[in-house]
């Protein structure tokens, strides 16, 4: 009898000892499966964002030797809304207040101050399609309207009230030198001119020759 004890559940213990085991198998497992499905979402997320930003800037995103050996700091997205015509001043010169364009844009790259160990970068890159509509921030006179290798094409305003804005990589240029534009006029038109490796908007804003943070007098939304 104790014989067939032996045979017949000698197995069964056995195999009840290994469930422990196997319960905390299944348990580490449980928990790898987790962290791959919350992986996979991240990136997912992270493929979309991507895809979003290099079907509005027009191709792939190509950063420049400079950017890489660089690793300059990246301006927080921002989004580029439609100014308000209720915010324009009135015709004729004044300071510049005016958001430079109409297209929703992200800001790819902020200023960055000489004298540090980054490349100095006056002015912001706004990321946007060739073609998108580029206003003048406020009332002046076109100061130069050419091309240039680093700029491009681009457009100097001169605000009076020691205020300079320049636009530059412009695919084309709407204004000639020595006109008057009026606040909110379309200048000229996005691009990829100059030293550029996507399509962007660079703004800048001086004042007495010194370059300001334009997110300083300009705001999103205005």
């Amino acid at each position: 009898m104790l014989l067939l004890l032996v045979v017949f559940y000698g197995p069964v213990v056995r195999s009840a000892a290994r469930v422990p085991g196997m319960e905390r198998e299944l348990a580490r497992l449980q928990v790898e499966n987790a962290r791959v499905r919350d992986l996979s979402a991240a990136l997912d997320s992270a493929e979309s964002r991507y895809a979003q930003v290099r079907q509005m800037m027009g191709g792939e995103i190509v950063r420049d030797r400079l950017t890489i050996t660089s690793s300059l700091p990246v301006a927080p997205p921002i989004r580029a809304r439609l100014a308000s015509a209720a915010a324009a001043p009135a015709e004729g010169l004044g300071p510049p207040q005016l958001w430079p364009l109409d297209e929703t844009g992200y800001i790819t790259r902020g200023q960055v101050k000489a004298g540090g160990r980054d490349e100095a970068h006056p002015g912001i890159d706004i990321a946007v399609s060739v073609g998108s509509l580029v206003r003048a921030s406020g009332g002046a006179i076109v100061l130069q309207a050419g091309e240039d290798p680093e700029y491009g094409h681009f457009v100097l305003l001169d605000h009076s009230d020691e205020y300079q804005t320049m636009y530059g990589h412009l695919s084309r240029t709407l204004v000639t030198s020595g006109a008057t534009v009026s606040p909110g006029q379309v200048i000229g038109l996005s691009g990829n001119s100059g030293r550029s490796t996507a399509p962007h908007l660079h703004f800048e804003i001086r004042q007495r020759g010194l370059s300001l943070d334009p997110q300083t007098m300009v705001k999103e939304g205005r």
